[in-house]
């Protein structure tokens, strides 16, 4: 097993077992949506979730918008005016999120 981790991690794949990956992936699909999971390096976990009828979302399209999302929170952390713990009071993090729940 240890071959197989090294042999993707060299290769520059990363899978579901490998540490640095963050994309939990599809946690649980139900009739009427799919839930989506994401977990930084700090332990903070994110969740999209989508209705299952929304065949446009692709795996790398939830992907991107997991980053994306992360990437905004990050902004919003590195406010030295924003109180850990606080509710995110952001409009450039609002922004992000309302723009990624417009469907195109």
């Amino acid at each position: 097993m240890k071959k197989s981790i090294l042999s993707m991690i060299s290769s520059g794949s990363r899978s579901i077992n490998d540490p640095r990956e963050l994309y939990l992936g599809l946690l649980y699909p139900t009739e009427d949506y799919k839930v989506y999971g994401y977990v930084t390096n700090t332990k903070v976990k994110f969740v999209i979730v989508v209705e299952s009828s929304n065949t446009q979302l692709r795996d790398s399209e939830i992907r991107t918008m997991f980053k994306t999302l992360h990437n905004a929170y990050v902004s919003v952390m590195c406010n030295p005016f924003h109180v850990p713990g606080d509710n995110i009071t952001s409009r450039s993090f609002e922004k992000v999120v309302s723009q990624m729940m417009v469907q195109d």
